[in-house]
């Protein structure tokens, strides 16, 4: 009858690895602690109780007089992305680096795409998605091409504005879109990303869909179905793991619909993982390198945290952690190659520091809801 929830704070990174310049990206990156510095320091009262401030200066969070097991998680294969981080959480190591397209989707590729959703598209570039929106939506609202771009990650991203398509006929045309990106195309995702608006003032809705590419590998997911273990995934967690071994869904396109889904399961959930998604410090503070913004997300965060450690008993296993960095202070505004935080808060924890691969999160959630390891899955578990 034992809890785990893995709350994962999106794009929270505590700095480089040691192969970020292979990714373009600074060997001083370090998403939290720039944060905390042009914030002018974080009031983060319960994650820095926990230990937040012990895993490495961060300005405003002091070191812990009683941590919790703290440290910095590392993947163990290529990517810097929201898929390759989670799926590494849960012991699912790609061996090569997903595809990506700085010069944007070539011709046969985007007459696949044509041929497969019967729509014609623009743009067809890397590009900032709310820059996008500016620069090709009324473009978009005359011609009725979709709105087609990349990123630094591996991501196929197609924008529409609900005068022009709805939102079900936009997920229909990136599940078609998914069937082509296979193979040397097999991206990590294909992401609706439906809007609103007149030109100059366009907006994106909640109603965002991800086509994740299936897992390669099995992950500690399935070996929690196999001990009868309930999953349940708040956010992007099962498009992530394009549902494999997800077992129920709950709303979180938004941190606070998030936080209300993971609040709700705290108080009446009587066992399983709770493995959630915190988006907000990624998708529309962190691109945007909003800092205020992604300091008051913290702060939203921090006050739930603190709710949840009043309901959380001897049974319950809390791990906080994150899947990348995207460092305010990076020249571009993609994902920066950094290590992910880790608190993990249970009974029998003593403080100790922990540095691993992100696996170990996956090992550990296995552990205390199952009783069992999985030797051919990577990782060591904590607990």
């Amino acid at each position: 009858m034992r809890r785990a929830f893995v709350i994962v704070l999106d794009a929270c990174g505590v700095g480089a690895l040691p192969d970020a310049a292979d990714y373009g990206d600074s060997p001083d990156s370090d998403t939290l602690a720039h944060v905390a510095q042009l914030a002018g320091g974080l009031e983060l009262p319960v994650l820095g109780a926990l230990g937040l401030g012990s895993i490495e200066p961060i300005l405003g969070v002091p070191p812990s007089a009683a941590p919790v097991l703290h440290g910095r998680l590392a993947p163990r294969g290529p990517g810097k992305e929201s898929v390759t981080g989670h799926w590494e959480m849960m012991g699912v190591i790609p061996k090569t680096r997903l595809p990506t397209y700085p010069d944007g989707f070539a011709p046969e590729v985007v007459r696949a795409l044509e041929e497969a959703t019967g729509r014609r598209f623009c743009c067809n570039r890397p590009y900032s998605g709310t820059l996008a929106l500016e620069d090709f939506g009324e473009h978009h609202l005359r011609s009725g091409e979709l709105i087609l771009y990349t990123s630094a990650d591996s991501v196929l991203q197609i924008a529409g504005h609900h005068d022009v398509i709805s939102e079900a006929q936009l997920q229909q045309v990136c599940a078609a879109a998914r069937t082509v990106m296979t193979g040397e195309h097999a991206v990590g995702r294909v992401i609706a990303r439906p809007f609103t608006g007149t030109p100059g003032a366009f907006a994106r809705t909640a109603g965002r869909h991800d086509y994740a590419l299936q897992p390669p590998s099995r992950s500690y997911l399935e070996e929690l179905r196999d001990a009868h273990v309930p999953v349940h995934g708040v956010g992007k967690i099962r498009d992530l793991f394009a549902g494999v071994g997800i077992d129920h869904s709950h709303p979180g396109a938004t941190n606070a619909q998030a936080l209300e889904s993971t609040s709700e399961l705290v108080e009446r959930l009587e066992a399983g993982l709770v493995f959630t998604n915190l988006v907000d410090t990624d998708q529309v503070y962190g691109h945007r390198h909003d800092v205020p913004g992604f300091a008051a997300a913290l702060r939203e965060i921090d006050a739930a945290v603190g709710r949840w450690l009043t309901q959380l008993g001897d049974d319950d296993l809390l791990v906080l952690t994150s899947d990348h960095g995207v460092d305010p202070t990076s020249g571009h505004t993609d994902h920066t190659r950094e290590h992910s935080l880790l608190l993990a808060r249970f009974a029998g924890a003593d403080g100790r520091r922990h540095d691993g691969p992100l696996a170990d999160i996956g090992a550990s959630v296995l552990r205390w809801l199952a009783g069992r390891d999985a030797p051919a899955l990577p990782g060591q578990a904590f607990v």
